[in-house]
C-alpha cells in the first residue's frame, strides 16, 4: 500500500521547528540539571509531544502515520497459536537443544581423548 502525500512547501520549516523542539528538549535537560527529575522529564514529555504532533502535520509524518495505521490492521489479520501449541513447540525446542547439546558435549569428549592419544 503505498501512499503519496505531497509535499508542502511549508515542510521544510515544520522540520526545522521540529529539531529545534528536540534541541531545546535536550539543552534544557542539561541547564536543569539541578532541577527535580519529575520536572524535567515532563518539559521533556511536552517537547517531544509538541514535536511529535508537528511532524505529523508534514508529508512524511503523514506517510509515518498512514503505515502505522496499516501496521496494526495487518497484526489483527495474525492467527496467534494457542497456549497448548505454543507449550508444545516451546517442549520441542528444548528437547532438541538438549539432545545437540549432549551430541556436542559426547563429539568433544571423544576428540579430546583422541588428541590426547596423539600427542601423548
Amino acid at each position: 500500500m503505498s501512499v503519496e502525500t505531497p509535499a508542502s512547501r511549508f515542510d521544510a520549516l515544520k522540520w526545522s521547528v521540529v529539531f529545534a523542539l528536540v534541541a531545546v528538549a535536550v539543552v534544557g535537560n542539561s541547564y536543569f540539571a539541578n532541577e527535580s527529575l519529575l520536572y524535567r522529564v515532563l518539559g521533556i514529555l511536552v517537547l517531544a509531544a509538541m514535536a511529535g504532533a508537528l511532524a505529523l502535520q508534514t508529508a512524511k509524518g503523514a506517510a509515518f502515520w498512514s503505515l502505522v495505521k496499516g501496521s496494526r490492521t495487518e497484526i489483527r489479520k495474525v492467527v496467534w497459536p494457542s497456549r497448548q501449541e505454543t507449550v508444545q513447540t516451546t517442549l520441542i525446542v528444548v528437547a532438541f537443544v538438549l539432545v545437540v547439546a549432549l551430541i556436542l558435549w559426547g563429539l568433544d569428549s571423544f576428540l579430546g581423548w583422541l588428541v590426547s592419544l596423539v600427542i601423548g
